[in-house]
């Protein structure tokens, strides 16, 4: 009850620390790459301007990705980032499965230089969606 009493009481306070929540979340958000849906996924492809980082494992990705996607398991980018490096100008789109990886990874390629954007949804998104993955 006393808890009730307090934010009643103390109504602008506890404003105030909602809006600033709200903020840093959305910020962190933002610093790991802007979340694109799909749709923007395939027109960023099919101009040429973005390449797709799959950051699933390699089973995962033979099971089926995105064509023309580049497979580097989440575990192992740090290490790989000079496979990318060819790619600078462009824009490079994380995807994972359900969205868990993409934002870590986003920090670290923005930290090096990379104009990052994240598949929202993933994998499973794209499945969702209907559109077509390539099998190995």
């Amino acid at each position: 009850m006393n808890f009730f009493v307090f934010i009643s009481q103390e109504w602008l306070l506890v404003s105030t620390l909602v809006v600033l929540i709200y903020i840093y979340a959305w910020r962190e958000r933002i610093k790991s790459g802007r979340p694109i849906s799909v749709h923007e996924v395939t027109q960023l492809l099919n101009k040429d301007s973005a390449v797709l980082l799959d950051v699933r494992d390699s089973a995962e990705f033979k099971a089926g990705h995105i064509v023309g996607a580049i497979n580097i398991p989440f575990s192992k980018v740090a290490a790989e980032l000079d496979k990318l490096e060819s790619y600078k100008s462009k824009i490079i789109i994380v995807a994972d499965k359900l969205g868990q990886h993409a934002g870590s990874v986003g920090r670290t390629l923005e930290k090096q230089g990379f104009v990052v954007r994240r598949l929202s949804g993933g994998i499973a998104e794209w499945q969702a969606q209907n559109l077509p993955l390539v099998k190995k």
